[in-house]
């Protein structure tokens, strides 16, 4: 909400103040990079579905992927090889966390759980975010599995 102050020329200088807002669309490639048939662009997410794509790169990429941003990820399937002891569920949910209030503005989470499955060698996140500037609230869940 932006607040404008007028001149004295003005004439309801005292009694009023105009208040406008200013509602902003999110927009992304789509990572799949196929072309429309008709004018040959590539398809767009937008809005809510723009934040899930990139909450998902984000969070399935691991740390040292990405050139010159090497903390960018959740790191993710690194912590496959490790140790299934009752603390990784925190350990992958504190990173989780800081990687999207860090890399990702446009969500805030709400809630998150991760369920690691040690016997499987698996683990199931599962996020709910919602979508800065506006009321949407959107729910993301993957499972990752090492192979043997």
């Amino acid at each position: 909400m932006v607040r404008r102050a007028f001149a004295q020329e003005d004439t309801n200088i005292q009694t009023a103040s105009v208040t406008t807002s200013r509602n902003k669309q999110y927009t992304d490639i789509d990572l799949t990079f196929q072309a429309k048939p008709s004018s040959g662009e590539i398809y767009k997410k937008t809005d809510a579905a723009a934040v899930k794509q990139a909450i998902k790169t984000l969070i399935l990429s691991n740390t040292l992927e990405k050139p010159f941003r090497p903390n960018f990820g959740g790191n993710i399937r690194g912590q496959l090889f490790e140790l299934a002891d009752k603390g990784r569920d925190a350990i992958i949910r504190n990173r989780i966390i800081k990687s999207v209030q860090f890399y990702e503005p446009r969500a805030e989470v709400i809630d998150l759980v991760v369920n690691t499955q040690p016997d499987r060698n698996s683990l199931t996140v599962t996020l709910k975010f919602k979508v800065v500037n506006t009321e949407e609230e959107v729910e993301f869940s993957t499972t990752l599995s090492r192979l043997r």
